[in-house]
């Protein structure tokens, strides 16, 4: 778990809840399936996710019965996500550590997955609202469609910054979105309140998305706990080369009209994508997206756990970028 929660020792006790709910659920005679689960449950994510459900539950009326499995499904759902991703993507790192599939192999990375889609709904039957599982359903199903328009789209330069944005909005805003939306709506919270609390997530994933981004082109594989550059060579082309591209089509032209690209290619996008402004129109824009993240969060009624909120969001997006 990460370091940050210390700061919250009430959350960070929910957390190990969560964690604990999730370890116990995740049980199944292929040993090797349950022990790969919790070694990922155990591989120290920042738990975002969850933490958006309770401290959004903070603004009804809180409900542990609910808010709990809750929080649980919406992490398992992340993970599963995650572990899919990690075979699309032909990903080494995740975490900072191994991924499941390439220490386990493809097919058995699949089943993973989707086992952890059977457990959401497995908890979700057992402890969620009606309204909670439509929730949940429409944003699998956004989330998937994010991901294949991300497939769709791979080594082609037609995507404009309008269809970058919808894909993210569906690859990681809405589960930021949903987080905390369905923490305060389980909780009986105000629908005003609510929707609000909706709007945060939606903009905090959209900028935190942005910015992970711009990292992809400025980190290396320690800082970023992941392979850099591995979205580019991919050929999954973000924010920060679509506004490059934009600006001189012709200098990028030859070297994109390929799909696969070396080393020193890699670095060649990346040294254009800097030169041509890129990164900067990418870090504007994420400031777009923080400005109305920060103002919905200042609309908020007063409790602790608002300022708890954007404590958090500035150390998401205000982070070395």
């Amino acid at each position: 778990m990460d370091k940050i929660w210390n700061k919250y020792p009430e959350i960070k006790q929910e957390l190990v809840d969560v964690l604990n709910l999730m370890k116990s659920n995740v049980k199944c005679k292929d040993k090797k399936i349950e022990n790969s689960i919790i070694e990922l449950i155990e591989s120290g994510g920042k738990l975002l996710r969850p933490a958006f459900v309770l401290i959004g539950s903070k603004f009804g009326e809180y409900d542990r019965e609910k808010s709990i499995p809750t929080a649980a499904v919406i992490e398992m759902l992340h993970m599963a996500t995650l572990v899919h991703d990690d075979v699309i993507d032909d990903s080494k790192l995740r975490r900072g550590q191994e991924t499941i599939q390439s220490k386990y192999g493809k097919d058995y990375a699949v089943y993973i997955g989707d086992y952890l889609f059977c457990i959401c709904f497995k908890i979700l039957a057992t402890n969620a609202s009606l309204q909670a599982i439509k929730v949940d359903s429409r944003a699998m199903s956004k989330i998937c469609m994010g991901e294949v328009n991300q497939l769709n789209s791979r080594f082609s330069m037609n995507l404009s910054v309008k269809d970058y944005l919808s894909r993210i909005s569906g690859k990681t805003a809405e589960l930021f979105s949903i987080s905390l939306y369905l923490g305060a709506a389980e909780c009986n919270a105000n629908t005003k309140i609510s929707r609000e609390l909706r709007n945060i997530g939606h903009n905090l994933g959209m900028a935190f998305q942005i910015i992970d981004d711009i990292l992809d082109y400025e980190g290396n594989d320690e800082s970023i706990k992941k392979s850099a550059a591995n979205d580019l060579k991919q050929g999954i082309y973000t924010l920060p080369l679509i506004y490059a591209y934009k600006k001189d089509k012709n200098a990028f032209d030859n070297i994109l009209a390929k799909d696969f690209y070396t080393e020193e290619e890699v670095s060649k996008i990346i040294e254009l994508v800097k030169k041509n402004n890129g990164i900067e129109n990418a870090k504007e824009l994420a400031e777009k997206y923080m400005k109305k993240c920060f103002k919905g969060i200042d609309r908020l009624p007063e409790n602790e756990y608002k300022y708890i909120l954007r404590d958090i969001a500035e150390w998401l997006l205000l982070r070395t970028y």
